[in-house]
């Protein structure tokens, strides 16, 4: 008699990061390092086993130090018997204290986990969604210097010997269009349903209020303008588009007077299917 796979629920899975008043200064990548260094006894060699670039974690050390009450490493300048990195008492108690507090840091996120997947919603009497949680966590978690960022599933594709047409749907109400290269499409593997970011940078944008106008560019969202923060030569023009989404755009301080920009006006962003900048994530 056969046995039925049975499948793992996701679990929560968190990264320690202690932080001090100027920022982040210890994760998991740099502990990862600093065991590397007691492993190895060299920064080179441990830099490459990470990996990360020599000169990235030469600073990552001299900020270590620097932030520390005591020196973490120690570097010998080379001689008889070679140069090399080594770690202090107090690197190796750092070492052992973060990967105790990061045990015990898992330990709570798993205990939420089956508190969630036991409490039922109180709104709609149904359980919480842990997969929807650590997709919306992975979401927001993505760092980019575009402005607008988005989230859509791929409902159609056009080919082409160059290049790729993708659009993706946001909601119910915004879709967008993108186009890139082939090779690009193939590298991110892109298929029907898959969901992928869509990148715009804000200066991409162009703002327009006549509805009149016939415009080239492929996307064109119609909303209203929440906000508009004014300085002295550009301005952060901020449009609310149906679904609760917004999309913002930078003109030029003298055109937003011209065109006499004001909140809730209505308005559309209207940008080219090649600003737009696809992004996939792994898991």
């Amino acid at each position: 008699m056969s046995r039925q796979p049975t499948s793992t629920p996701p679990a929560l899975l968190g990264e320690l990061k202690l932080c001090t008043e100027v920022g982040p200064s210890l994760g998991d990548t740099r502990i990862q390092l600093l065991e590397a260094i007691e492993r190895l006894g060299s920064l080179s060699q441990a830099a490459k086993s990470i990996p990360m670039s020599y000169r990235a974690a030469w600073d990552a050390l001299d900020e270590m130090n620097n932030l520390a009450e005591q020196p973490l490493v120690i570097r010998t300048a080379g001689g008889k018997n070679g140069g090399g990195t080594q770690l202090t008492a107090y690197g190796k108690q750092t070492v052992a204290l973060y990967r105790a507090l990061q045990a015990e840091y898992q330990q709570v996120l798993e205990r939420v986990q089956q508190q969630l997947q036991n409490k039922p919603c109180q709104q709609d009497d149904n359980f919480y969604d842990i997969t929807q949680f650590r997709r919306l966590l992975r979401r927001i978690s993505m760092r980019s210097s575009a402005r607008n960022q988005f989230v859509g599933t791929v409902v159609a594709l056009r080919t082409a010997p160059v290049d790729f047409e993708v659009t993706l749907q946001l909601d119910d109400n915004v879709q967008l269009i993108a186009i890139i290269t082939r090779e690009s499409a193939e590298s991110l593997g892109i298929a029907m349903g898959q969901e992928l970011y869509a990148l715009v940078k804000s200066s991409s944008v162009m703002l327009v209020t006549d509805r009149q106008l016939k415009l080239s560019p492929r996307n064109q969202l119609w909303g209203r303008i929440s906000k508009i923060h004014r300085g002295p030569v550009n301005s952060e023009v901020v449009i609310n588009l149906p679904g609760d989404k917004t999309v913002c755009a930078v003109v030029t301080t003298e055109s937003a007077d011209n065109m006499q920009l004001q909140e809730n006006q209505e308005a559309c962003a209207a940008f080219k299917a090649s600003a737009v900048l696809l992004c996939s994530y792994q898991g």
